[in-house]
């Protein structure tokens, strides 16, 4: 008997994927983006190379052998989800529909000039690995909220808080 037989939920485990034209370029920036590592192959490959050739992928559908990255990141302390990078033919077009917010702010108990320079560290940080900034935004009226809009070297847009 499996887990829905019995009326259990199945475990459930979370993992971004970002559609891109060239995952060699976008992985290094966000690896360093994310505090992530690239996704060590499976135990017993040498390489994801080696692993997708063993369970049968065609050799011309894996992409240039010299490239060396893995095809993912993932969280070193195992707590944030799986971020897979999916190679697609076309270019970004529009307005992302969901985006990361990479909150090094605090939150708002921190005082607002804490938090912004919490902020606009990281954003000098990302900008030195090759975002853009689109926009600033702050709150009016006071309340204190604070975050920069960013879009990672394909156009993915993004927020740090």
């Amino acid at each position: 008997m499996d887990e829905n037989d019995r009326g259990e939920r199945p475990a459930l485990t979370l993992q971004l994927t970002i559609d891109c034209a060239d995952p060699a370029r976008l992985m290094p920036f966000w690896a360093e983006a994310l505090r992530y590592v690239p996704e060590p192959p499976p135990e017993g490959y040498a390489s994801w190379r080696a692993y997708w050739l063993a369970a049968g992928v065609p050799e011309e559908e894996l992409g240039d052998p010299s490239d060396g990255l893995a095809e993912s990141l993932v969280d070193p302390e195992g707590v944030g989800p799986r971020v897979w990078f999916q190679q697609v033919p076309e270019p970004k077009t529009g307005k992302n529909r969901v985006h990361l917010d990479l909150k090094v702010g605090g939150g708002r108990g921190v005082p607002l000039g804490v938090r912004r320079a919490r902020v606009d560290g990281e954003v000098a940080r990302l900008t030195a690995l090759g975002a853009t900034v689109l926009r600033t935004m702050d709150e009016p009226h006071g309340t204190g909220y604070y975050a920069v809009v960013l879009q990672d070297p394909e156009g993915n847009e993004f927020c740090v808080v």
